[in-house]
């Protein structure tokens, strides 16, 4: 019978420090390859007329407002808790304990899956709310494409961008054009495709055959996780960009709701990132999500 060979710690370590040396010299030969071409007259005098502003509304009020700030924050705290109990829903063995309905006994679930579901309704409370205000305020104009010389200069951005000679921006007035499709895609594509394939796949999902059709479970689960993926990339993309294109700036447009250079958003941002690790660890504590969860069902914490 033969045996297993086991590749060497260490040759697993010089092979992964390769693949990430051969990622960073194909970046920046991304990088050089693109500001040459950046140079080329044709390329400049596209820059030129599109210097990758988002056309708006003259009518879209400026700043950014009170409930943009603490919706952004609950949105992030909900997503990082959805991104945790999804990856515990999808990767854990043995259930560490288990929620039941009151009204439907057949209805039951692990507590990890409970808490991924919980977490997706907050969050999408928060996006209705989000939405909602956006239009009442006509801050609306600021995240949705009003023209389409939004693909071009998006287009320009991403260039500039990748050339790392990034295009002046004052998002306090408005977004670039990259960054509206992106969140016009976050917001008003992503995120009902996760809501709506998660529903797919849970319990709650209506079992008639015609349901059934609506959306076979098959494409529910092709879309779901990749959707949670662009996410996450979204995320560290995202948030790399706001602190390398001028952090306290940046923060404090979103977390201190002033155009000001100061720490002010810097600290509440800090803040937030600790009450994101706690829910990070909290996500894991089946005794922590079944407090909830009692409100709701029957819960059985299994013996590890």
């Amino acid at each position: 019978m033969s045996e297993t060979r086991v590749r060497p710690t260490w040759i697993s370590g010089v092979v992964g420090l390769f693949g990430v040396a051969a990622l960073v010299l194909v970046a920046w030969c991304l990088v050089f390859a693109t500001r040459a071409l950046l140079a080329t007259d044709p390329l400049v005098a596209f820059v030129e007329r599109f210097p990758g502003g988002a056309p708006i509304l003259d009518s879209t009020p400026e700043g950014i407002p009170a409930f943009v700030s603490w919706t952004h924050f609950l949105n992030a705290f909900f997503l990082v808790l959805i991104i945790r109990t999804g990856i515990r829903t999808r990767t854990e063995k043995r259930a560490g304990g288990l929620w039941s309905s009151r009204r439907v006994k057949k209805r039951r679930m692990s507590l990890a899956l409970w808490g991924h579901i919980a977490v997706d309704v907050l969050w999408l409370v928060n996006g209705i709310v989000y939405v909602v205000l956006l239009i009442a305020s006509g801050h609306w104009a600021r995240i949705v494409p009003t023209s389409w010389e939004v693909i071009p200069n998006a287009v320009s951005v991403l260039l500039q961008y990748i050339s790392l000679d990034w295009p002046t921006e004052n998002s306090w007035v408005s977004y670039n054009a990259l960054q509206q499709l992106s969140y016009v895609a976050i917001v008003f594509v992503a995120s009902p495709v996760a809501a709506v394939t998660g529903f797919r796949l849970s319990t709650f999902y209506p079992k008639g055959e015609a349901w059934q059709r609506a959306l076979p479970d098959t494409v529910a689960k092709a879309l779901h996780y990749p959707t949670m993926l662009f996410f996450v990339a979204f995320v560290i993309v995202h948030v790399g960009l706001v602190l390398a294109t001028g952090a306290l700036r940046n923060l404090g447009h979103m977390y201190a709701g002033t155009d000001q250079v100061s720490w002010t958003g810097f600290w509440i941002f800090a803040a937030t990132v600790v009450i994101m690790v706690a829910g990070w660890r909290a996500a894991v504590r089946d005794d922590w999500i079944a407090r909830p969860a009692k409100w709701f069902g029957d819960v059985r914490l299994m013996k590890r």
